[in-house]
């Protein structure tokens, strides 16, 4: 079984998502920009990596963004959107490279910058990459979920039983964001994993 048919498998909705972005016409400058939101843990990096590939095997430039690289730390998810509209989409919406700062967790400091260059399609994933300010410029928006206690399992095993407390307090801060911004409900497609 190829990749493509392994992420397909895996996401059966994947088909339809990139006839949408194929078809879609840029509002971030030149760019598609779509952005893969829902709670940590649920499956957004694995499904905008499943985007990416597919976008890339039709010989579009893609660039993907994680959030993860821009929150600072634990407390992050406030001040997000400013850092990704400032760095990345603002460059990007005047048809210029764009550059952001990556965050270290290990370091709890600011890192080095990263260069990017004006894609077809930017694939930003994370918690926050769909606030109610990337309507007017997404082409698409996902909302991808899972249950609580299996998205807690996951981030447990991917980060550590001592990072329990971070992870039940960053749980309830994107909930909150996520109620404010209403994020599920404005979502152009919902994917349960």
């Amino acid at each position: 079984m190829s990749d493509r048919e392994s992420d397909v498998e895996r996401w059966p909705v994947l088909p339809a998502l990139l006839a949408r972005i194929r078809r879609a016409t840029p509002r971030l400058g030149p760019v598609r920009l779509v952005a893969v939101d829902g709670p940590a843990g649920s499956g957004k990096t694995t499904l905008a990596a499943a985007l990416a590939d597919g976008l890339r095997t039709d010989g579009l430039a893609v660039a993907t963004i994680h959030l993860d690289d821009l929150y600072e730390g634990w407390s992050g998810l406030d001040g997000v959107w400013e850092r990704l509209e400032e760095w990345v989409l603002a460059p990007f919406a005047a048809a210029q490279p764009a550059r952001h700062r990556r965050y270290d967790w290990g370091s709890g400091a600011w890192a080095d910058w990263v260069d990017v260059a004006v894609p077809d399609v930017l694939v930003v994933e994370g918690c926050g990459s769909a606030p109610r300010a990337v309507d007017a410029l997404a082409v698409l928006t996902v909302w991808v979920e899972a249950g609580r206690e299996e998205r807690l399992t996951r981030g447990l095993a991917r980060d550590g039983e001592a990072l329990r407390e971070n992870w039940l307090a960053w749980m309830d801060s994107e909930a909150a964001h996520f109620a404010a911004e209403a994020t599920r409900e404005r979502a152009h497609v919902r994917v349960t994993t």
